[in-house]
């Protein structure tokens, strides 16, 4: 089924719960289906650029928008955290960011829509023991070692070249990703090895406030400030 009830709908994609029975679903992708944004609701709901959906496809299936520097014809492509839409034709270019109520999108600079944040959520040894990092939107990058799980990689879009990497480490800033801090920036004091079935955690502070949260619900974004525009 290409749908689903729009009661069961994301708060943050801001579509009008009892307009209809049913919204698009999103497609198989690179994100979960409730953790990520139809582009059809993008472009229609979150932006305004259409007044239907038939409208909004119509955008979509002309080329007119990509997704991390690609043209991306699927009105239903999940979006997801960090991916960066562009519209060149109107100059025009969003980030999808994190509040407390889920996603967001943030508008970025021209400069800023060719560049992403990736975390490494796992490394694995591939052929010819070459690491293979698997990211937090479902690529799979082939790299050098001295990269570790939680770390980010900043990569280059469309290439997806690596350009640079910002450590889980002491004193970088991270962006909470769940629970009642999500979408809260906040500055790294102590990472907490369990050694249990317990998971990792992150001693943090935000605005002064000592908080805790668990390493994988993490996602480091600079030193100091964010490398790139994630909204306030």
């Amino acid at each position: 089924m290409v749908r689903i009830k729009r009661l069961r709908a994301p708060k943050f994609w801001h579509i009008q719960k009892k307009k209809t029975k049913w919204v698009v679903r999103p497609s198989a992708g690179p994100h979960k289906k409730f953790e990520s944004i139809p582009l059809q609701i993008v472009i229609r709901d979150l932006l305004g650029f259409a007044e239907t959906a038939k409208e909004a496809k119509g955008i979509i299936k002309r080329s007119e928008v990509l997704v991390d520097g690609r043209i991306e014809k699927d009105h239903r492509y999940p979006a997801g955290l960090m991916d960066t839409i562009a519209i060149p034709k109107i100059k025009k270019y969003f980030r999808i960011s994190l509040d407390v109520n889920g996603l967001k999108l943030v508008e970025i600079p021209e400069k800023e829509a060719n560049i992403k944040l990736c975390r490494i959520n796992k490394k694995t040894t591939v052929k010819k023991g070459k690491i293979q990092l698997n990211l937090h939107d479902g690529r799979n990058i082939l790299a050098d070692k001295g990269y570790n799980t939680g770390d980010s990689i900043v990569i280059e879009l469309p290439s997806q070249k690596i350009t640079g990497q910002i450590k889980m480490e002491e004193g970088n800033t991270c962006l909470l990703t769940s629970g009642k801090n999500s979408g809260k920036l906040a500055v790294i004091k102590k990472i907490i090895v369990t050694r249990s079935n317990e998971p990792n955690k992150i001693a943090c502070e935000i605005e002064g406030k000592a908080v805790e949260a668990m390493k994988d619900h993490t996602f480091v974004v600079g030193k100091g400030k964010p490398l790139v525009t994630i909204g306030e």
